[in-house]
């Protein structure tokens, strides 16, 4: 039977109006990102300016600390013992959810797993992070961050009252802002969430939009609020020569075994501080204060988040003794400090133990290989992406990262390597991805 030609016309309105209503909503979705990626800009932007100033009084004070008598230890001590104590505190008290870097609940989240308490999290994660951080711990800005800015996108859900589909690109959009903020970093903000959030963030042409409009507007903020200079200053490095390749296998595989055994240990660590009694946690506290002072006092390099510390290590500041005591005590304080409980993030940590073992490696290899090395600094570079592939598995973000935060494009090709290598070798070693481990077992303390 012919249909009408009203009855045509008819049915070619609905179907034009389904697009319209379809390309109304995709619309709004983008805007939402827009707006979300510029709050996690500002806020991010502050959190780096406020946290900037405190950790350049923290470092004036521990370096002081000593030069007139006994009572010149008083005033550090009291700083960093408070500063963590104040950190752990509010976490332990107002908002468990926010100890760490935050990145595992966001998964949990994304899954309908975990809840995202943003009118909790967002203040306590933001100051108690400038205490535990602003103390000298060993952990990064990028976790607070991330998972202030994936609150900031449940907020924002919540206030526009949006459908529930879009709380997962939304919330996506906002972790994705928050990594861009934490290292000027924009690819690697998007990046991250196809990558390591592939198996929670629900894909396709809107959702990807909207991370990436995200991401670059809080880049954007951050550019004018804090500055556009790479988070790492340093020397642009040529491409090494081909036959030179083989090294950066060699590099990968050293630093499958480094994160198999660093995921290992900050579980271990994890699962200590989560029994210990309440006497003994702020004794733990105490303690973290006292290692904090004296080793800021004697060895800045072996504190905070390890920007500095980078900059010293590319800059050829130690002897290659020196550096394997820098990489192995940092690798026991960057776990102690995240194991307490308290807010921070792993990656700027990370970072700074793959650039001590990268130029490490790198500086034996120019001994014994000088025409094949022609600067033991690509190492550390690669250094940087092979370790995050090895912990977090996830080795284009590593990749990205250490080539946005280095502006070293011309290493493309040893970074594949690298990253390649660390995180297909740590898989066989049975080791899992960092944050995939910490979901797991935080929905099983949350049965227990």
């Amino acid at each position: 039977m012919m249909k009408s030609p009203v009855s045509k016309q008819s049915n070619s309105w609905k179907s034009d109006s389904r697009f319209v209503d379809a390309d109304t909503k995709n619309f709004k979705l983008i805007f939402y990102a827009f707006i979300i990626g510029a709050v996690a800009g500002a806020i991010g932007s502050v959190f780096r300016l406020t946290l900037s100033y405190i950790e350049g009084f923290s470092e004036k004070l521990y370096a002081n600390a000593g030069d007139s008598g006994i009572m010149s230890w008083v005033w550090p001590l009291v700083f960093a013992i408070l500063g963590i104590s104040i950190a752990l505190f509010l976490v332990k008290k107002f908002a468990p959810e926010a100890s760490g870097s935050g990145v595992q609940e966001i998964e949990g989240a994304l899954d309908e797993l975990r809840p995202l308490r943003w009118k909790r999290v967002l203040p306590i994660k933001f100051i108690a992070s400038l205490f535990s951080l602003g103390s000298g711990l060993l952990l990064g800005r990028e976790g607070p961050t991330i998972q202030i800015g994936a609150n900031i996108g449940k907020m924002t859900t919540d206030i526009f009252k949006t459908h529930e589909n879009k709380t997962n690109p939304l919330v996506s959009a906002g972790a994705a802002a928050g990594l861009a903020s934490a290292f000027n970093a924009p690819f690697a903000g998007i990046i991250f969430v196809i990558e390591e959030m592939h198996g929670h963030f629900r894909y396709n042409f809107f959702s990807v939009a909207a991370i990436m409009v995200a991401s670059g507007t809080a880049d954007f903020v951050v550019r004018v609020m804090v500055g556009a200079d790479s988070v790492i200053q340093m020397t642009v490095f040529p491409s090494p020569v081909l036959s030179s390749i083989w090294l950066f296998l060699v590099l990968g595989v050293f630093f499958s075994l480094i994160g198999y055994l660093f995921n290992k240990f900050l579980i271990i660590a994890l699962d200590f501080f989560k029994d210990l009694s309440h006497i003994a946690l702020v004794l733990s506290g105490i303690i973290a204060g006292i290692v904090v002072v004296v080793a800021g006092s004697y060895f800045p390099e072996m504190i905070g988040g390890g920007y500095k510390t980078i900059s010293q290590v590319l800059d050829h500041s130690f002897t290659l003794y020196f550096l394997i005591i820098l990489f192995v005590g940092r690798m026991i304080l960057t776990i102690f400090s995240y194991g307490s409980g308290v807010p921070g993030g792993i990656f700027a940590p990370m970072l700074a133990l793959g650039v001590i073992f990268g130029m490490l490696f790198g500086s034996v290899m120019q001994h014994y290989f000088p025409d094949l090395v022609s600067h033991p600094g690509i190492y550390a570079i690669a250094g940087m992406a092979g370790i995050f592939a090895s912990t977090v598995r996830a080795p284009l973000t590593g990749l990205v990262l250490a080539v946005e935060m280095t502006s070293n494009y011309e290493l493309i090709l040893p970074l594949i390597i690298t990253t390649v290598t660390a995180s297909v070798v740590t898989t066989q070693l049975g080791n899992e991805p960092i944050y995939t481990t910490l979901l797991k077992r935080t929905l099983a303390n949350e049965k227990s």
